[in-house]
């Protein structure tokens, strides 16, 4: 699809990463007032929309350790020790993460919604299959067909049945890892609070304005990690993911950029270059 970007409103940019079930009501307006200003100005814009978990998701998930995997529910009997309170508190963490990521989505939705942007949420815990921790089938065709009809998909990181880990979570960085494989977007657009990748996090002295696979080593060990909770790595982790990315995906640019500077994510989905641009060699 031509002119398709995908967006990702980070965890820590929309939700207070500090202060669990905390959504940045005020933020979450503006941002999708932005994101409708520039839908109005680029009519040929194809946008598919994914959002991070924050103090919502990452939360449960540490607790119940929801990422590393949970014993598969029917592979092997439970062991009558344990009876079913032990494995069943891990599956019951689960359906928690599925109920606070769920829960962060409708204020993402109601905040599009006001902004008059028709779209609809399509939670990857419903239609993803991962296998080892990386997405092992997916249909598409919903997708495919919303934005056939200008409505904007929202994904989100999520709970995922897995066939190795029984369980796990995928961040959005993970879900943007398949599909921009399967739909070959434009640019990939990271919207977050920090201005960009820094060589000297958390001094924030020295952004880095532009990190190809070939550099990233330089600055791997110094660019980061969350301020917050955070189950699926944090700036470092997402760097890399990034990175490989563009490896593997021809004509493919990613920028890392601040959602909290005025204006920004409507400039970005418009073409502008801010903060930290990933792009091939």
């Amino acid at each position: 699809m031509e002119n398709l970007v995908f967006l990702k409103l980070g965890g820590s940019l929309i939700t207070d990463k500090l202060r669990p079930h905390t959504p940045r009501l005020k933020t979450l307006k503006d941002l999708a007032s932005q994101i409708a200003s520039a839908r109005n100005a680029d009519p040929n814009l194809l946008l598919l929309l994914g959002h991070g978990s924050g103090s919502f998701g990452h939360v449960v998930a540490k607790k119940y350790k929801t990422r590393e995997g949970l014993p598969p529910p029917f592979s092997s009997p439970i062991p009558k020790k344990t009876g079913r309170g032990q494995e069943g508190n891990y599956w019951r963490g689960f359906s928690e993460v599925w109920h606070e990521a769920d829960a962060l989505n409708q204020f993402v939705m109601s905040a599009l919604r006001e902004a008059n942007i028709p779209a609809m949420a399509m939670p990857p815990s419903s239609s993803v299959v991962a296998r080892d921790g990386q997405v092992a089938t997916w249909n598409l065709d919903p997708i495919r067909s919303a934005l056939s009809k200008e409505i904007v998909p929202v994904i989100y990181g999520d709970v995922i049945f897995d066939e190795v880990r029984g369980g796990t979570i995928l961040s959005t960085e993970d879900l943007f890892m398949h599909l921009a494989r399967e739909m070959r977007p434009q640019r990939i657009l990271l919207a977050g609070i920090e201005e960009g990748v820094y060589a000297d996090f958390p001094a924030r002295k020295q952004q880095v304005k532009r990190v190809t696979p070939g550099s990233f080593q330089e600055v791997r060990a110094s660019v980061g990690s969350s301020a917050g909770t955070d189950v699926t790595g944090g700036m470092q982790s997402k760097v890399q993911q990034m990175v490989e990315l563009v490896k593997s995906t021809s004509g493919l640019t990613i920028q890392i950029f601040s959602g909290l500077n005025s204006g920004n994510v409507q400039k970005a989905l418009l073409g502008k270059e801010l903060g930290t641009l990933i792009e091939p060699d």
